[in-house]
């Protein structure tokens, strides 16, 4: 643990973040299959990789930089991205410029990047390096596993085969290219809470499976596999508009199959149909997103004949979100590696609880916060940290007599007080069962401090449980 007058620094610093939190967060977006490139062709990585950065903290890292180096050109961010097996040299990746959002975000995207024929591997990882542009380094980041396929399954999926499969409640992006043409591609987002079509950013959509027996305004989710002819709905996960219920047709040379019913694949051309409607399909247009209605095909009933924009492709997406803050901290070295916390994991209780905390990225450097109090903590492996939790009693003595939970965030800081914030938090909560002889604190008699130990020494052998904030 800290030696005592660095923990009283460190502790002021935290609760200084605590009250004002100034967060830098690198966020990463992917596809989760990337199609291998054969020969002299490069087959780009679609949707292209995207990074985005937000939190206060950019602005106030920033701001220290330009104070510091008297200028203005060396606080602007760029980086480099690159696929994980490459070498340490900058020419073998992808130059990132960084552009101001209307929301203040910084984005940039990776729209040359693929993997060819030569590299063998299954899986790879996608390779982010941060600097600021006086060349300091911010710090390297780790895309999440992407599958490598030759092409898109013309078969009919078994559900043996679910990787390649899609998932109630997982992510997708869905993406248009008119007659083949890869500068015609255009991808379904969101933009002033609309849905739009847009040739430079894609959005994640969580597809959810719907039971279709139910009313509309129930539209209860369920979970399993989508298969053709299932009811979904499409939410945007960075604002959560809704596209109302949609019937996912299979389309095969631009007519939607309204006979079939496999398990949908990745890279295959889908067309989503209004559910209720007379033959309404999602469509785009240049940049905007309209109904279309499809032709009935004489010949055949089960098929309804599309235009091309009508006609969109599907694959899973990933996200990664790393979160740091160095305002309150004098960092040398690079934030990297950001721990990732993934669960919590209790033992024992009262006086002898211990915590577990599961995850990626965890090193010997890194001690365990529950809020602005420093807990004991053991590295056991880059996947686990152990640590002790702390009494009740450690945040203030303001919780000797109160009777009701509280709940404090889960930080993890490094040894030079970079400190990595998470989603998770902490409750403690006390037995509800009354002590005997109890009374209310304006009737305590001259015994009362007594009353309060045994108080408080019920109220810190107590049952401890968890929850997660998403």
């Amino acid at each position: 643990r800290s030696n005592p007058y660095q923990a009283s620094l460190l502790r002021d610093s935290v609760r200084r973040y605590l009250q004002l939190p100034a967060d830098q967060t690198v966020l990463i977006l992917h596809a989760k299959v990337a199609q291998k490139s054969y020969g002299n062709e490069k087959r780009f990585f679609c949707p292209p990789p995207c990074v985005y950065l937000s939190g206060p903290g950019w602005k106030l890292k920033q701001e220290q930089i330009k104070a510091r180096d008297l200028g203005e050109a060396g606080f602007r961010v760029c980086g480099y991205m690159g696929l994980d097996s490459m070498g340490s040299s900058l020419m073998e990746t992808q130059k990132l410029s960084f552009e101001e959002q209307p929301d203040t975000k910084g984005f940039s995207c990776a729209k040359a990047l693929y993997i060819s024929d030569t590299d063998k591997r299954k899986h790879f990882r996608l390779v982010l390096k941060l600097f600021f542009s006086n060349g300091q380094e911010i710090g390297t980041f780790h895309s999440k596993l992407i599958k490598v396929i030759s092409k898109p399954s013309q078969k009919k999926q078994s559900l043996k085969n679910t990787d390649l499969c899609i998932s109630s409640g997982s992510k997708v992006s869905l993406f248009n290219r008119l007659r083949s043409q890869t500068v015609s591609t255009r991808y379904l987002s969101v933009e002033g809470g609309a849905f739009i079509a847009s040739a430079r950013q894609w959005a994640a959509f969580t597809l959810h499976l719907a039971d279709e027996r139910c009313a509309r305004s129930e539209f209860p989710l369920r979970e399993g596999y989508i298969r053709y002819g299932s009811v979904v709905q499409l939410v945007c996960t960075a604002t959560g508009v809704t596209l109302p219920p949609l019937i996912i047709r299979k389309v095969m040379k631009q007519y939607a199959m309204l006979d079939v019913d496999e398990p949908i694949s990745q890279l295959h051309k889908c067309a989503f149909q209004f559910q209720g409607s007379d033959r309404m399909y999602l469509c785009l247009s240049t940049e905007k997103v309209i109904q279309f209605q499809a032709s009935p095909c004489p010949k055949e009933a089960n098929r309804e004949l599309l235009n091309d924009g009508s006609c969109w492709t599907i694959i899973s997406t990933e996200t990664v979100e790393y979160t740091f803050s160095e305002s309150l901290a004098c960092v040398r070295e690079p934030v990297s590696p950001v721990p990732l916390i993934a669960a919590l994991q209790l033992t024992g209780g009262g006086d002898v609880a211990m915590l577990e905390v599961q995850g990626e990225y965890f090193h010997a450097h890194l001690k365990v916060w529950f809020g602005d109090v420093e807990a004991e903590t053991m590295y056991r492996s880059p996947k686990s940290l152990v640590c002790v939790v702390p009494d009740v009693s450690a945040f203030g003595s303001d919780w000797r007599w109160l009777r009701y939970p509280i709940t404090v965030p889960l930080l993890l800081i490094r040894d030079d007080g970079l400190i990595y914030s998470s989603s998770f938090t902490f409750t403690y909560t006390p037995e509800q069962s009354c002590i005997p002889g109890q009374q209310v604190l304006s009737d305590v008699p001259q015994d009362s401090d007594k009353l309060l130990d045994s108080i408080h020494q019920e109220f810190t052998r107590t049952n401890f449980h968890l929850f997660m904030q998403t």
